[in-house]
């Protein structure tokens, strides 16, 4: 049985259609042109993954979301959906206080050492008189310029009466220079400034404006509460360089001092004396 087996399975073997011998060739050039359609679309790629970068497949960040995960479970985190930071619940709810609430002054102070320390304070006006009123109202035009008097006489200013003839004897040496006639004026002005001066010193040591001889009208009380008045003379150095000397006493500077008769008057360095008397009764 085996001998008369055998030979159909070689025919059914070797028996083919008369079509199927030419299909060989085409399916091998087919195959071969479908690996060479293959082959130019690797090379295609090759060159498109050169001249861009290479992208990062889905399936790699799934693997590697993938292990983030497990290396979490692994040491007992969890992971939360949200990005925004978790709020820690407080371990009691907040309990409003039962008391008066406090006042809007309170609340709106602060209470930071780290706040920042106040600014300069502000600078408040100054209503003190600054001497410019005055400055304006006693500058005298001359032909040299405009000069400030650096004197102003005060309220209380008198012209003595005829009654008290006083007079100034210029001495030098035993010599009488010149005789001033005090009780035509209230004011006299001396100094080096012949333009603004009553009369003018001539010693260098003397200053422009040096001082000035004031009657002023002086009241007092008696012992029975009587008011007195009377007009006396009086000198005040105006700052001078050099002072004035009364009785060869330094008078300090910008105060009246009285002059009684008889009384001897030096201006800065000059040797000539200015004598304050009054003619006999």
């Amino acid at each position: 049985m085996s001998d008369s087996n055998s030979p159909p399975r070689r025919r059914a073997r070797d028996s083919r259609s008369p079509g199927d011998a030419p299909r060989r060739p085409y399916r091998d050039q087919a195959r071969s042109d479908r690996d060479g359609r293959r082959e130019e679309k690797r090379k295609h790629e090759r060159s498109r993954s050169r001249e861009r970068p290479r992208k990062r497949s889905r399936s790699v960040d799934d693997r590697d979301r993938r292990r983030d995960r497990s290396r979490d479970r692994r040491h007992g985190r969890r992971r939360s959906k949200s990005r925004s930071p978790r709020r820690r619940r407080s371990p009691e709810p907040f309990q409003r206080s039962k008391g008066p609430l406090p006042s809007q002054v309170d609340a709106f102070k602060t209470t930071n050492n780290d706040s920042p320390s106040p600014g300069p304070e502000k600078q408040k006006p100054n209503f003190r008189p600054s001497g410019l009123l005055a400055a304006a109202a006693n500058t005298v035009a001359t032909s040299t310029g405009a000069i400030v008097l650096k004197y102003h006489e005060p309220p209380e200013a008198r012209k003595p009466p005829s009654s008290q003839i006083w007079r100034l004897y210029v001495f030098k040496g035993e010599d009488i220079l010149d005789t001033l006639e005090l009780y035509t004026q209230s004011c006299w002005l001396f100094g080096r400034e012949v333009s603004v001066c009553d009369y003018a010193l001539e010693h260098p040591s003397c200053s422009k404006q040096h001082a000035v001889i004031q009657f002023r009208y002086i009241e007092r009380r008696s012992e029975f509460g009587d008011k007195i008045g009377k007009v006396k003379p009086y000198v005040i150095d105006l700052e001078s360089a050099n002072g004035t000397k009364v009785n060869d006493e330094a008078i300090p500077e910008g105060r009246y001092v009285e002059l009684r008769d008889k009384d001897v008057i030096k201006f800065g360095h000059s040797t000539r004396e200015y004598v304050v008397q009054l003619p006999p009764r």
